[in-house]
């Protein structure tokens, strides 16, 4: 893998075709009155936040969505320059960095609003805002429509703010009773009821709500978990409107086999015993890289078969019991296919007893990201060098 630009025997790819089509689909779906924004915060979903948020802009998408300052000011020095919404909590002392990036801040209460007045440092330049209500998500967000009002009122009497869009989240858009969902619509659409919709950004919807309820989007649309080609819950994922592309996979290679006899023990603790003389392969991915110890005795993919983890992850490696002898360097798939044998994110994740979110956003940065389009590497993003090849 030197070739690629790291030097160990474990990456995960990111299908940047899978993105695009994924985009593209939902596009379609919404019609072209509807903006997508591409939420690629996180470091888009642990895919690769400038590679993802490139390919969705030259797929269609209007604007991208972060979480934090940190990571749209990161897009910003990777030459990103479309609309950047920044949907966390910001200091009211960094809208002047807000200013020198040209990002949109979330703002969430009159409070912050008096305070970040005080930080105004050019009488000629605005700074862009989207407004939160919280209609029962209980994270960020304008509860009461006085406060609303009143909110409304002070952006325009000042001249420091330039109101881009107003938005909620919803709780339960990816469960199929949809009687707390109606509610938090209800609560948004009597907010937004005399909001211009022309000339404001309006949005409510998550993948679920794009997905499901594309009558109900208003003006744009947050793309976030299917954009990476996974359902947002397992409930509602035969209520799809096309079929999703999933874009991670995550592979290894055996560094090691070697035969035991039967009543070896395998890894810490000497948990696992062999019940008969078997094959063994060593696989350098451990739960440092994210593959955690809770994954023990789960299957990967050798040969297009899957094979079982025996013992105790360690930090670094793992290994598996093999039906026979296999050749050093041979390609294992712990997420993903080989032939006609598929593990998927949905699999890995309820083997975690977690979502499909959590899944390629704890494979550790240390873990290249190998890049395809057409099948084809791209470019690599490794971390530890600090560096992307092409």
């Amino acid at each position: 893998m030197e070739k690629l630009g790291f030097y160990r025997d474990t990456w995960a790819e990111i299908d940047l075709d899978a993105i695009t089509s994924n985009v593209s689909s939902m596009k379609t779906h919404l019609g072209s009155h509807v903006k997508l924004i591409a939420v690629v915060k996180a470091n888009a979903y642990g895919h690769g936040d400038v590679q993802v948020a490139k390919a969705a802009i030259e797929t269609g998408a209007e604007q991208l969505a972060v979480a934090f300052l940190d990571e749209a000011i990161s897009l910003r020095h990777a030459g990103i320059t479309v609309p950047i919404l920044v949907m966390g909590a910001s200091r009211q002392t960094d809208v002047k960095i807000a200013l020198e990036y040209d990002l949109a801040l979330t703002v969430f209460s009159l409070k912050w609003l008096k305070e970040a007045v005080n930080q105004e440092e050019a009488k000629d330049k605005r700074v862009s805002i989207h407004l939160k209500v919280d209609t029962g998500m209980g994270r960020l967000g304008i509860r009461e429509e006085q406060e609303f009002k009143d909110v409304l009122q002070f952006i325009r009497e000042s001249t420091f703010f330039n109101l881009e869009g107003v938005y909620t989240h919803f709780a339960t858009a990816d469960e199929l009773d949809t009687h707390y969902f109606e509610e938090q619509l209800h609560k948004f659409t009597l907010f937004v009821k005399n909001i211009d919709i022309e000339k404001i950004m309006i949005h409510c919807a998550n993948s679920a709500t794009g997905l499901r309820f594309p009558e109900n989007v208003f003006n744009a649309v947050r793309f976030g978990i299917s954009m990476y080609g996974l359902a947002p819950s397992l409930e509602i994922i035969n209520q799809l409107p096309f079929q999703l592309k999933e874009a991670f996979s995550l592979h290894s290679k055996l560094v090691h086999v070697k035969r035991i006899p039967k009543g070896a023990k395998v890894s810490y603790g000497a948990t696992y015993v062999a019940d008969e003389d078997q094959w063994i392969g060593t696989l350098p991915i451990g739960y440092a890289d994210g593959w955690i110890r809770r994954l023990r005795e789960s299957e990967v993919l050798v040969d297009g078969k899957r094979v079982p983890i025996i013992g105790r992850i360690c930090m670094d490696q793992l290994m598996i019991k093999l039906p026979n002898e296999k050749a050093i360097g041979t390609k294992v798939t712990l997420i993903g296919s080989q032939d006609k044998e598929k593990i998927t994110v949905d699999e890995v994740a309820s083997r975690l007893d977690t979502i499909n979110y959590e899944v390629p956003c704890i494979i550790t940065s240390r873990v290249p990201r190998v890049f395809l389009r057409n099948q084809g590497v791209v470019e690599v993003r490794n971390e530890l060098l600090r560096g992307s090849f092409k």
